[in-house]
């Protein structure tokens, strides 16, 4: 069965307040939709750093492996995988082609072994154009960043 990831960070300030929303959602061999939402937000992250943190719950939610597909409108998430970034930046000791550290690493490297039992596959699509899950994703992401009971981003460097 293939499980859908749809995801979304927000961030008011960057660095500033942020959030993520999670939407994974399947469809049984009966045609039964089953569907988990998943939201948390934060006192002070990054944009980058929610748009990361959406696919990581998502895929840390799943009990076995599967067949994900993830959808983004982070070109920084999708693009690290299907333009195949993340490898350059293992090969060279996680240094960006600029040779500078890549930002987020402890974040990255939670993904990988996130990902690692699952077969994934990356959709970027556009923000704020009208894609039902991406807005619903965005409503809880900013949603949980402007709440209560905030989060510290433990990862987060200034």
């Amino acid at each position: 069965m293939l499980i859908k990831i749809y995801t979304d960070g927000a961030c008011s300030g960057n660095p500033g307040k942020g959030g993520y929303g999670t939407i994974l959602r399947a469809v049984d061999d009966n045609g039964k939709v089953h569907e988990k939402e998943l939201t948390a937000g934060y006192k002070t992250t990054t944009n980058n750093r929610m748009e990361l943190m959406a696919v990581i719950v998502g895929l840390e939610a799943l009990k076995k492996p599967c067949e994900v597909e993830i959808t983004s409108d982070s070109k920084y998430v999708v693009d690290a995988f299907n333009q195949n970034w993340i490898d350059g930046w293992i090969k060279k000791g996680w240094r960006s082609a600029n040779k500078q550290p890549v930002k987020n690493k402890d974040l990255w490297e939670r993904l990988l072994k996130a990902k690692e039992p699952h077969s994934v596959n990356f959709v970027w699509i556009k923000g704020h154009a009208g894609h039902e899950f991406n807005e619903r994703c965005d409503r809880m992401a900013v949603s949980s960043a402007n709440g209560e009971n905030l989060l510290d981003d433990k990862g987060f460097e200034p």
